[in-house]
């Protein structure tokens, strides 16, 4: 009987540090890309922060048309778009994170947004609005 406890207990720690690994695995730059041309448009950091993932741009491509986020809400108005935060409070649910948001620097809208990794180096980013059924989804693609 005591083996079994031993043997149950290991088998959770293991699948918990499993879901850590596949939970971090997000992290680190990320390619995004243009919807309208195709073109890749900026490097795009994930990171933790108090125990939550953002996500900050890093850099802007030449395909990048914006540069300053003139119509985003409060203290974004009118900022570089390089070291802000696009994407904030996601938490880890399951196989994806969620229950976070996203800011669309072309016309500063917010929205609810996921995230689920399509293999090692391709990452679906989800924003909508109310349910996930009424948005859209880019690939990011791993900067290495």
């Amino acid at each position: 009987m005591q083996n079994m406890k031993y043997l149950s207990l290991s088998i959770l720690l293991l699948f918990s540090f499993y879901l850590k690994g596949q939970n971090q695995a997000v992290l680190g730059i990320w390619r995004t890309i243009d919807d309208a041309t195709g073109q890749p448009k900026s490097h795009v950091e994930l990171y933790m922060k108090s125990g939550k993932m953002f996500g900050k741009v890093v850099e802007l491509l030449p395909a990048a048309t914006t540069r300053v986020c003139n119509n985003c809400p409060g203290e974004k108005n009118g900022k570089s778009l390089i070291g802000m935060d696009i994407l904030w409070n996601m938490e880890p649910d399951g196989q994806e994170w969620a229950s976070g948001q996203i800011v669309d620097p072309k016309n500063g809208k917010i929205y609810s947004c996921a995230l689920s990794l399509d293999g090692p180096d391709k990452l679906n980013v989800r924003g909508y609005i109310g349910i996930s059924l009424l948005g859209r989804t880019q690939t990011w693609h791993r900067v290495k």
